[in-house]
């Protein structure tokens, strides 16, 4: 086999990210004696139309739940549903076997939001805009 090429781009291809989770899947089960990745959607739904307005991604793993991303439409913030979500998002990785859960957001997001809610800083990094830094938090679930 030749020297493999190193190609970066800006689309993440299905294909691309089965290979990398079947890959990552295979030697996790090697070394933990199991495998039990799960993605996760926590999705937010208008009654009427069923259209998605909001929600939360990421995914479960080897007892870790990961937020990745969390989003709720501005003229939906400050009623509950935000903390709605998060709660049924933290039950829904205790019910898969998640003793605890991580998560990180941008200091001008929902830092507050987070602790309200439990969740504990544990590592900070700046980034941009001047001024930010990305805050990285966990909770005991």
């Amino acid at each position: 086999m030749d020297n493999p090429v190193i190609v970066i781009g800006d689309v993440l291809d299905s294909a691309f990210e089965t290979l990398l989770g079947k890959g990552l899947a295979a030697f996790n089960e090697q070394l933990a004696g199991y495998n039990d990745r799960q993605p996760l959607a926590v999705e937010l739904k208008d009654p009427a139309t069923g259209q998605v307005l909001g929600g939360i991604s990421g995914r479960t793993s080897l007892g870790v739940l990961f937020i990745d991303l969390f989003y709720l439409p501005e003229h939906l913030r400050g009623s509950g549903l935000g903390a709605r979500l998060l709660a049924a998002c933290e039950n829904e990785g205790r019910r898969r076997g998640c003793r605890s859960a991580v998560l990180y957001t941008l200091s001008f997001q929902a830092p507050q939001f987070y602790e309200k809610h439990g969740w504990q800083r544990f590592g900070e990094i700046p980034c941009d805009p001047a001024g930010s830094s990305r805050i990285f938090m966990r909770k005991a679930l």
